[in-house]
């Protein structure tokens, strides 16, 4: 069963403006589907993932190009990177023959791909102004309960609009735990797989196809443990002495071994608010697992009930809010990075998100309870920065939005995306 996705128009309308489209994102996180969905009635697909095909791109990639031709799907395209040097070629040469007729453009190639660090530099190198790219992360809530997407902004005017349109209805904070305990991975929701058996093989999967060849061999129990010590952490700062001592490893090989986690869209680093006005900027960022069904496995939480009552409550409550807005900017093809900040000085005051969009500064806190004890307290410290202060928010799982007072209103868990 295909379940719509909010990132299929994205996808459309940067296939309008270049030649060629890459699509990265962690594995299994339905790019071939969507692609597939999209695409395959009008494209020839072809997969990396079968030896004859690879073989013959590796060995002749111009042959191989000339043998399927174009518009072409080619899943894992990071299996056979020399082939982005032919498809740089082909592209050149049909761009001037457009030219030359006064055609219009289309789309010749879409590309995806799972693992960005066998990729960056070829796209750099070869497709620079050739493609367009976009990350895609696993389902959202709102794409789970087959509603519309809309673009996070935390404008209240904006959201108190999208309120008065949804159709997405209150969930109980036991229903937001359910989806916390489950996920959004596609097989996993569309219930194609068990849970507990899926996670098990994805991360066996994940280690020997994306992690293996860039670690020592010897090294796999701990990359293993590694991967636990850190779900642990979700919704923490980082901090790479310490799970460096943890783990047994040294700190160059933790941050070596946090930088393929998110280069391959395992994890999120939320960097802090920095400005030339204040140096008392506590500079680790904080790190949230992308895909909270995958960090509370990792966790070993064996169901939803045991997931809301646990120490870590607040921890995936938070990184269930993080990861659905950095979900949902991706599917609108925006940059979380160039967005969202969080804010804790060397006085202990801390926001855990802020929204920065130009001039304009949103202050958001994230809160399991409904009627959490001063939640904004913060928000006025960010007047140094000379920014205008909106209306923040106080996300937890309220039934509407509301106002708390001047600075910040309530907003409802449910409410996110929809």
């Amino acid at each position: 069963m295909y379940i719509k996705r909010a990132i299929e128009n994205t996808i459309k309308e940067l296939g309008k403006s270049f030649p060629c489209i890459v699509i990265y994102g962690a594995r299994q996180v339905g790019k071939s589907t969507t692609v597939d969905y999209i695409f395959g009635d009008k494209y020839k697909k072809v997969t990396l993932d079968d030896i004859e095909d690879r073989t013959l791109a590796e060995s002749n990639p111009k042959l191989f190009l000339e043998t399927y031709g174009f518009p072409l799907i080619i899943d894992e395209i990071q299996k056979v990177p020399t082939l982005l040097d032919e498809i740089k070629k082909i592209i050149d040469e049909q761009r001037l023959k457009w030219l030359k007729n006064n055609s219009k453009r289309e789309l010749m190639y879409v590309l995806t791909g799972s693992n960005k660090f066998e990729l960056q530099q070829g796209i750099s190198d070869s497709l620079a102004g050739r493609c367009g790219i976009i990350e895609m992360s696993s389902f959202t809530q709102v794409e789970k309960d087959k509603i519309k997407s809309n673009p996070f902004n935390p404008d209240l005017q904006n959201l108190l609009n999208l309120e008065k349109n949804t159709k997405s209805k209150y969930k109980t904070l036991r229903e937001v735990f359910e989806n916390v305990f489950m996920g959004g991975m596609p097989d996993v929701c569309t219930k194609v797989s068990e849970r507990e058996a899926y996670f098990k093989a994805y991360v066996n999967t994940y280690i020997e196809k994306d992690v293996k060849k860039l670690i020592a061999a010897s090294s796999e129990m701990q990359f293993r443990n590694f991967l636990s010590i850190l779900a642990l952490r979700t919704a923490s700062e980082l901090h790479y002495d310490e799970i460096a001592t943890n783990v047994g490893i040294d700190v160059r090989t933790c941050q070596k071994w946090i930088s393929i986690l998110e280069t391959s869209g395992i994890i999120y680093l939320l960097h802090p608010y920095m400005a030339n006005k204040s140096n008392r900027i506590i500079k680790s960022p904080k790190l949230y697992f992308l895909d909270t069904g995958l960090c509370n496995f990792l966790c070993k939480w064996p169901n939803a009930e045991m997931l809301e009552n646990c120490a870590m409550n607040g921890a995936f409550f938070e990184t269930y809010v993080v990861s659905e807005i950095i979900k949902n900017m991706y599917s609108f093809n925006k940059d979380p990075k160039s967005y969202l900040f969080y804010y804790r000085d060397k006085d202990q005051k801390e926001i855990d998100l802020l929204y920065v969009d130009q001039a304009n500064i949103y202050p958001i806190e994230i809160k399991k309870g409904i009627m959490p004890n001063k939640p904004t307290k913060n928000f006025n410290v960010l007047k140094k920065y000379g920014l205008n202060i909106k209306p923040g928010l106080v996300i937890n799982n309220c039934e509407k939005i509301r106002p708390i007072n001047e600075a910040a209103y309530y907003y409802p868990v449910y409410l996110l995306g929809a």
